[in-house]
């Protein structure tokens, strides 16, 4: 069982570590959902801690749907990542039918080497996510999807996650299960789902809120329930 944290700054990460995450997703932008980080923000990060990072690949948060030019953005970016000793990035594309852009994912699966993919919430958007974990699954470097089940909260989406849960036994990919989660939910949740990995934002930051730091109390006792499912 694990349990991913969103870190947004050297802090959070150091946090993370220290109070029990068992990974971070390294972002920039947490209000929009968020972007890629800065070189530098990626670099310190990774030489902060001794836990995994999967950095976010997003050049912007206009859409999933990216042109050329995102592309080669990304390609860069991806190199960096790649180079900065993180252990994973986190990314999604999409194509203008609202599908998953697979022209876009093996461009930038050319250049992640040997980092573990997480395919991220642009799969909240697709109409058949069943299919697309099929599809997903035949890309080896791909080992997560992250996902709120279609809608806002995994809260509200317990049912479809348990299902994706289930397809993705036997798999090399496993469902992250993420948004909305907080401690009063979250035991209830992973019994309910059998989820064997969960995603945490605000739910372990001070006071619920986006743009304010990790909370030590919250994200001890998080692990505390992620624990007694290892």
């Amino acid at each position: 069982m694990i349990l991913e944290v969103i870190a947004t700054s050297v802090l959070d990460a150091k946090l993370a570590q220290e109070h029990g995450a068992d990974r971070i997703e390294l972002i920039s932008g947490i209000v929009e959902g968020g972007v890629t980080p800065s070189v530098g923000l990626i670099e310190r990060v990774v030489k902060a801690v001794d836990i995994p990072v999967n950095v976010m690949l997003r050049p912007h948060a206009n859409s999933f749907r990216y042109d050329e030019d995102d592309l080669a953005v990304m390609q860069r970016d991806a190199r960096i990542i790649r180079e900065s000793g993180a252990a994973g990035i986190v990314m999604g594309m999409l194509d203008e039918r609202g599908e998953i852009d697979t022209a876009a994912l093996e461009l930038l699966l050319g250049e992640t080497g040997e980092l573990a993919v997480t395919f991220h919430r642009a799969f909240d958007e697709l109409a058949d996510r069943r299919g697309a974990l099929d599809l997903l699954s035949r890309y080896p470097a791909i080992r997560k999807i992250l996902t709120s089940g279609g809608k806002p909260s995994a809260l509200d989406a317990m049912e479809e996650i348990a299902e994706l849960a289930k397809l993705s036994e036997g798999r090399s990919l496993d469902i992250l299960a993420g948004s909305g989660l907080g401690l009063a939910s979250l035991d209830e949740f992973i019994r309910q789902t059998g989820v064997r990995e969960v995603h945490m934002g605000t739910g372990v930051r001070r006071n619920g809120r986006a743009l304010e730091p990790i909370d030590p109390d919250k994200l001890r006792a998080a692990a505390g329930v992620v624990g007694r499912y290892k």
